[in-house]
């Protein structure tokens, strides 16, 4: 490890630190993962890791070593495996954290110790039980103690927002003279405004001796649902580091989120003149990427990177966004991953976007025959909560969306093998009278049921989207499964219910087949050639 002391705003670690860059912090790893329902196993915090230096962050707060021997190993793997982005472990002013955050880095190109004390009133008296001069004193040893051991040091002020601005200039200057190049003043309990953010940060710009060489940080919790706009104000007063994570996850109501920050910096550049080192493009599919490992989904409304983000519905809007797209976005959908913008078709949809979504789809109808395919569409939607590629089809060819059949379940059998590995028989009836049975194997349950009927039906289903919900509360509750799978060049749409979710994802399955089949003639397939290929 080297242990020489790093200079002062030194940026060979590939940090940025012009007066014009801000310096993203990211923390999802730490304080992210810690709050309930997000914690990460290795393989995932390793493969998060990855996706985050390629995504950009400049600073990766890989956990609290100090915290467990889990969380000791993750920050070692993690130090050892990234060659880009500056890797940091939490500690606390004491000398066994420092030391364990300090071993845990070795391995790291460039390291970071983020050491923490409480600095106000509430926390000196009730949490630490320690006098002002014991913050300052013990500030200052833990500072000179980590400055020995990593390449730079930063301080946090823990609950800075609440602690007097005289004392946190002072603790701060005792920091920065101790060492650290990167003060932190948190808003630990997401209690501030930005209008306060603001005149903080000013007001520690202006009183912290030598702040010209100092990188001022924030980290903003969302308890009040002012995270990112206490962050931004932060900026806009001189910090130049923003702790955040992706989603906004994190302890309570969570942090200001990464995507929102970085897109408002880069959407407003012209306002708050300027920029990260982030790929904006990555930001989707890294949170999508969070949302897999740690099986928490963002809701459908959450800024950049939820799934209404870039889709509209309502009539009127959607016809301004055929005419110009600038008329209800800000952005564009690729600049965050995106791949293009969704005109979603329900109730409040008009003519012109079903008609540009048929046309897509290849149908052309003349103004009588799309006034019956609308009216259709409409009664449809009223029934609906989402309207698919699929179910325009269908009424584009004059089909029953709803229709159900050829196929039916009869019989649904699975099995798991321990170490991995399942299979799976299935019974299917046709309408015409046959009957198939024929089994699958796959890496799950729901693998192996898709194989199943694939091969009972002879209709190739490639999966892209398996979602299962509870209906209810109980063993005996009812699960909902919906399915997304490509076939040709269209993607399928099937919902599924039973209490059993391997059925209730063969019911899906199912769903799909039947409505591929019910289209194949009037779009002159051949389902039958399909359904020879049977055993």
């Amino acid at each position: 490890m080297n242990n020489q002391p790093a200079a002062t705003n030194d940026s060979s670690n590939g940090e940025d630190t012009t007066p014009d860059r801000v310096l993203i912090f990211d923390t999802t790893l730490r304080d992210g993962e810690q709050a309930p329902g997000f914690s990460m196993d290795l393989h995932a915090k390793l493969k998060l890791a990855h996706a985050l230096e390629e995504l950009g962050v400049d600073i990766l707060e890989a956990g609290f070593p100090q915290a467990s021997p889990d969380d000791f190993n993750a920050v070692a793997k993690i130090a050892q495996s990234l060659t880009k982005t500056t890797v940091a472990g939490l500690a606390r002013c004491v000398p066994g954290d420092i030391d364990s955050c300090a071993r845990a880095l070795e391995g790291a190109r460039r390291s970071r110790i983020h050491l923490f004390l409480s600095t106000s009133p509430l926390h000196r008296e009730h949490k630490l039980g320690m006098s002002k001069q014991q913050v300052v004193e013990a500030t200052v040893r833990s500072v000179e103690r980590a400055r020995q051991l990593c390449h730079e040091v930063e301080f946090s002020a823990e609950d800075a927002l609440r602690t007097e601005p005289d004392f946190l200039v002072e603790v701060f200057n005792a920091a920065a003279a101790a060492g650290a190049t990167t003060l932190n003043a948190p808003d630990t309990v997401g209690y501030t405004t930005p209008a306060e953010m603001f005149e903080l940060f000013t007001y520690l710009r202006k009183n912290v001796r030598n702040a010209e060489n100092l990188i001022f940080s924030s980290h903003c919790h969302n308890d009040l649902g002012m995270a990112v706009a206490n962050s931004l104000a932060a900026v806009s007063a001189g910090a130049r580091q923003m702790e955040c994570t992706i989603n906004g996850i994190g302890e309570r109501a969570g942090n200001a989120a990464l995507e929102e920050l970085v897109m408002a910096l880069k959407v407003r550049a012209p306002h708050f003149g300027v920029s990260t080192g982030i790929d904006t493009r990555k930001l989707y599919p890294t949170s999508r990427l969070l949302t897999q490992l740690t099986g928490q989904g963002v809701p459908r409304n959450k800024a950049i990177v939820g799934d209404n983000a870039f889709a509209h519905e309502s009539g009127i809007h959607q016809h301004g966004m055929l005419k110009h797209r600038g008329t209800y976005e800000i952005m564009h959908p690729q600049d965050v991953g995106i791949a293009e913008t969704s005109l979603v078709l329900g109730k409040h949809s008009g003519r012109h976007a079903l008609r540009e979504r048929l046309q897509k789809l290849g149908h052309t109808p003349d103004d009588a025959t799309l006034d019956g395919i609308f009216a259709r569409f409409k009664m449809l939607a009223d029934q609906r909560r989402d309207i698919h590629d699929d179910d325009l089809q269908a009424l584009a060819l004059g089909q029953d969306p709803d229709t159900t059949g050829p196929w039916s379940l009869l019989q649904l059998n699975a099995s798991s093998q321990l170490g991995g590995g399942s299979s799976t028989a299935v019974t299917l009836v046709h309408e015409d009278g046959r009957e198939v049975a024929e089994t699958g194997a796959g890496d799950g349950p729901v693998d192996a049921v898709l194989h199943a009927i694939t091969r009972a039906t002879g209709i190739e289903l490639a999966l892209t989207q398996f979602q299962i919900r509870a209906m209810g509360e109980g063993g005996d509750a009812q699960g909902r499964a919906e399915l997304t799978a490509r076939h040709g060049s269209l993607d399928w749409h099937g919902n599924g219910v039973s209490t059993d979710i391997v059925e209730a994802a063969a019911l899906a399955a199912l769903a799909i087949v039947n409505r591929i089949e019910r289209q194949a003639p009037a779009r002159s397939h051949s389902a039958p050639k399909a359904l020879e290929s049977t055993p």
